[in-house]
């Protein structure tokens, strides 16, 4: 009879080693619902320690040149690549998702934005002007705010955000905040964080817009805004969750893309088949099924998906907490569906008539992250583009990304940019040197 199964159990790594923890959370896996690992629960005293770590490491880090620097950056790259299949699993499991997309996806794009970064470090260039009346040379220059690779400079501390998190924000000696979640966390960051004006950079949550006119290339447009919504089980802040289609064509476009949706495999993350694995946490999927059972009493259609279609899962996964691709159409623009972010596999479909009225409708919430436009027609393209509230506006096309080019949101969808230009004015300070000949 076998026994039971030895659970992974992480450490913190701080000053270089790895270092247990006095207590511990259970991490599950979302496509069986089973503990898998246990994390630690660090907290207030943790955090000091990878604080001083980093405090001590940052003076010969920060000497290092930008050579130097490109050099680490460009070998972590290498080790990204040579051990993709084992991150590429580690993340399958943590998270729910395919083991597909983590392979395609996360971990190359992890290898990539090491080497772009390893790249600009070396073409910043300063800025320099002359005062010949005055004797005077001006010139700018970038001083580091964090810090990077030897002992003590890369810092990890698994935690939770009431405890390690909350220490972290708050400490003295930290002195920018890089975050990626939800709005109502940031907005507790923001608080902990204002008595030492620290720097923020915040890419929070969307109710990113799809705006399909008449014209479009249905052909192209439905099979990208079936990916648009629910890749990665629709658990991309860049998910397209409200799709906004033209009167002529709503019809058409409904029927054709519902189609499309129900030929998504919903299934075990490693089933090379499977379009969509499981949601990341039980809690979550009880949220996001929540909301169409809001959008149910509201008198909204349900077309495909959650409570329409039956869900046929492996036996190894009856646990899991998964979902099916889910369409919400004759939903109302003050609908907490089209209102709030679902961060799921869950969509609403709405007809438009004009382009003034669909501009009005898709910046008629409070996020402003990113956002979709189909047409053929130019001038359209950049008219609305203009005029849309969001960080993003992609035409024809999802998810198309250049880390040369500024990403983030605006109103509740964040604060600050990252690229190349962006990243290195957040993570330096600028300081300006006159000297007097």
């Amino acid at each position: 009879m076998a026994g039971p199964k030895t659970l992974l159990v992480l450490e913190n790594f701080i000053n270089g080693k790895f270092v247990p923890c006095p207590s511990y959370i259970d991490s599950y896996d979302p496509s069986t619902g089973d503990v898998y690992c246990r994390v630690p629960d660090s907290g207030k005293e943790e955090v000091e320690v990878a604080v001083t770590a980093a405090r001590d490491a940052f003076l010969g880090w920060s000497s290092k040149s930008p050579q130097e620097r490109s050099q680490i950056m460009n070998k972590l790259a290498d080790l990204i690549e040579h051990d993709l299949e084992a991150f590429a699993q580690a993340e399958s499991k943590d998270q729910g998702k395919t083991i597909t997309f983590a392979r395609t996806v996360d971990i190359p794009r992890a290898a990539y934005n090491f080497r772009f970064f390893a790249s600009s470090v070396l073409h910043h260039t300063t800025e320099c002007t002359q005062m010949d009346h005055m004797d005077c040379m001006h010139y700018t220059m970038r001083t580091p705010v964090g810090i990077g690779i030897p002992p003590g400079v890369v810092n990890i501390v698994f935690g939770t955000g009431p405890k390690a998190g909350r220490a972290i924000v708050s400490h003295p000696d930290v002195p920018l905040i890089s975050f990626t979640g939800s709005t109502l966390t940031a907005q507790h960051i923001r608080e902990r964080s204002a008595p030492h004006c620290k720097k923020l950079s915040l890419e929070l949550g969307g109710k990113n817009p799809a705006i399909i006119f008449e014209d479009a290339n249905l052909d192209q447009c439905i099979p990208t805004t079936v990916r648009s919504s629910f890749a990665n089980q629709g658990e991309i802040c860049l998910c397209t969750s409200r799709i906004f289609v033209q009167r002529s064509i709503y019809n058409e476009f409904l029927k054709r893309f519902v189609e499309e949706a129900r030929k998504w495999k919903v299934g075990s993350p490693s089933d090379p088949t499977s379009s969509m694995g499981a949601l990341i946490s039980k809690e979550h999927l009880e949220k996001v099924k929540n909301y169409v059972k809001k959008a149910r009493a509201e008198g909204a259609r349900i077309l495909c998906g959650e409570g329409v279609d039956s869900l046929v899962l492996p036996t190894g996964n009856q646990n899991g907490y998964f979902m099916l691709p889910t369409v919400i159409a004759e939903v109302k623009d003050e609908s907490c569906c089209m209102q709030e972010e679902i961060f799921g596999p869950v969509t609403c479909v709405v007809l438009f008539d004009t382009e003034e009225e669909v501009i009005k409708r898709a910046n008629g919430v409070k996020y402003g992250l990113a956002a979709t436009i189909w047409s053929s027609d130019v001038g359209r393209v950049h008219r609305v583009a203009k005029r849309l509230q969001a960080g993003l506006v992609w035409t024809n096309c999802w998810l198309v990304r250049e880390l040369n080019l500024p990403f983030g949101g605006m109103k509740a969808s964040g604060i600050g940019r990252e690229g190349a230009k962006e990243s290195y004015e957040f993570f330096t300070e600028v300081k300006t040197i006159t000297i007097k000949h």
